[in-house]
């Protein structure tokens, strides 16, 4: 199976040390921002900070952190139109696996696929439930449309969330003209297929607990339309912007140059943002702006004067994480794969609170760091939403939680365990992380005021040059809201610095 092609190699160091504007952070919004600000004919600087690479190394295997399920450009607009401003959308489109059936489903008492075509649906569900299943079919078909009500909204570029009376009051008037922002969501599906799909959400966002039709029915149904892998999951999207931002003229610190990219704290002069002060490095690299594209907790670490910076910690502490996934990796003989079996399944788990009552499982080649995909292995990659408390329990309470999820692997792929070659857990397993590069997917609860229910913290800080593009500024539309973060981080930048070149690169 293709993988994404090899980055440019990366200049030992940066030749300069002041930038239009820096990037800082390992999320997928910072690097659009990185890469629309250096298409647009500005200095842009990323540095790492807490990104996780490619995957991580255990056995000398290179494995995911995490299920990552992408949906199709088209389903969100405005992304689609940034990638296509950054020639990016055929290079997404070769990324993006999509597999046959798209999406499986397994209950307690049925396994069925969820194909993208509804002729093909409607055979498989009346093959699984008879009569019944026509209605089932018809109510999963309107969850996959739901996204499309709300579409000619996301496709204009808008301040959400709105940082004065002026943004909130456009707001207003752009949710008035659009009433499929609060539209109802479809009827569930019988069966209790609609129930575990239902499930399927939180892997989709990055909102706990969410509750407006918006918030649930929008990146349910943009995964519904066109549930797809990239290989190397969160990491391989976020490998094919950063590529992008590098072959445009952008700077990268980053683990794979050798340069340190880990920031030890902001650096103000007074009360001005003034740049990013590295780990173990004199250097303290400026720009006239700084995007964090990091954690609001990460981002707090970073503030030395907290006293004097009171106002931003405030607005930063205002975001809580609930819980996050948690994942294995089985690396197996793909013989041992049950006949059937789909690439990329949602699990009905009963009696699993814990576990958020489903997992999410993928299937990948095997990778090895620097080689060939092996070609008669596989990594069986699952995961499941845990209450963020398990992070103090211990390592025992983890590896507790990583053999419940072994123990459903082994009821989903009976005999398989007998010839699985490695089992590693990453939060157990990966060796040299940081910060929330332990939390490759978490779940937030955000204290802020709310107009569409999917929104976060303001992108706009108290530290007047300081941005968010993190995926807590949208977290209820999940990737595309952090991608939206992005978009619009570029364009704040480039409100706050002088005119640049405005042919581009």
């Amino acid at each position: 199976m293709p993988t994404l092609q090899k980055m440019p190699s990366i200049a030992a160091g940066p030749s300069r040390h002041v930038y239009d504007a820096i990037v800082l952070g390992g999320q997928l919004g910072g690097a659009l921002t990185g890469a629309l600000l250096a298409k647009r004919g500005y200095r842009v600087l990323l540095i790492d900070h807490d990104g996780m690479g490619p995957g991580y190394e255990h056995g000398g295997y290179l494995l995911p952190y995490a299920p990552f399920i992408a949906p199709g450009l088209k389903a969100m607009p405005a992304v689609d139109e940034a990638f296509t401003e950054l020639a990016l959308t055929t290079p997404y489109s070769r990324a993006l696996k999509t597999q046959s059936p798209e999406l499986q489903l397994v209950l307690p008492r049925h396994r069925l696929d969820i194909p993208r075509e509804p002729p093909r649906l409607e055979a498989e569900l009346r093959r699984e439930f008879g009569d019944a299943g026509k209605p089932i079919a018809t109510a999963l078909d309107a969850a996959a449309a739901y996204h499309e009500q709300s579409d000619a909204f996301f496709k204009e570029p808008m301040d959400l969330p709105p940082d004065a009376f002026m943004e909130n009051w456009r707001l207003g008037g752009w949710i008035k003209r659009n009433p499929g922002l609060s539209a109802p969501l479809p009827a569930a599906a019988g069966e209790g297929v609609g129930a575990l799909l239902s499930k399927l959400q939180p892997f989709m966002s990055y909102l706990a607990g969410a509750e407006a039709p918006l918030a649930q029915g929008r990146p349910l149904a943009q995964a519904l339309r066109a549930p797809g892998r990239i290989p190397g999951g969160r990491e391989g999207l976020r490998e094919l912007l950063v590529k992008r931002l590098v072959e445009l003229g952008g700077v990268v610190l980053s683990r794979e140059n050798g340069e340190g990219f880990v920031a030890e704290h902001l650096s103000f002069e007074g009360g001005k943002l003034v740049g990013v002060k590295l780990h173990q490095s004199e250097n303290v690299y400026r720009a006239s702006c700084v995007v964090a594209a990091t954690d609001a907790g990460a981002v707090r670490r970073l503030v030395e004067d907290k006293k004097r910076h009171r106002k931003l910690l405030e607005q930063l502490d205002l975001s809580t994480t609930k819980s996050f996934l948690f994942s294995v990796n089985w690396v197996l003989d793909v013989d041992a794969l049950p006949r059937g079996m789909g690439e990329q399944l949602l699990v009905g788990l009963e009696n699993e609170e814990e576990l958020g009552g489903a997992m999410l499982v993928q299937v990948h080649p095997a990778r090895r760091a620097g080689k060939p995909d092996e070609e008669k292995l596989r990594v069986v990659c699952a995961g499941a939403f845990v209450p963020s408390s398990a992070r103090e329990l211990g390592e025992a309470h983890l590896k507790g939680l990583a053999e419940r999820l072994g123990n459903h692997l082994d009821a989903l792929m009976p005999f398989a365990r007998r010839k699985v070659v490695l089992e590693s857990a990453p939060y157990l397993d990966a060796g040299g992380v940081r910060g929330s590069r332990l939390l490759p997917h978490p779940l937030f609860g955000v204290d802020a005021e709310q107009r569409l229910g999917v929104e976060g913290l303001k992108q706009r800080t108290a530290v007047k040059n300081l941005i968010l593009a993190n995926r807590e500024v949208l977290p209820g539309l999940g990737l595309e809201g952090e991608f939206l973060a992005g978009i619009r981080a570029a364009r704040l930048v480039q409100e706050t610095l002088p005119k640049s070149n405005p042919l581009g690169r």
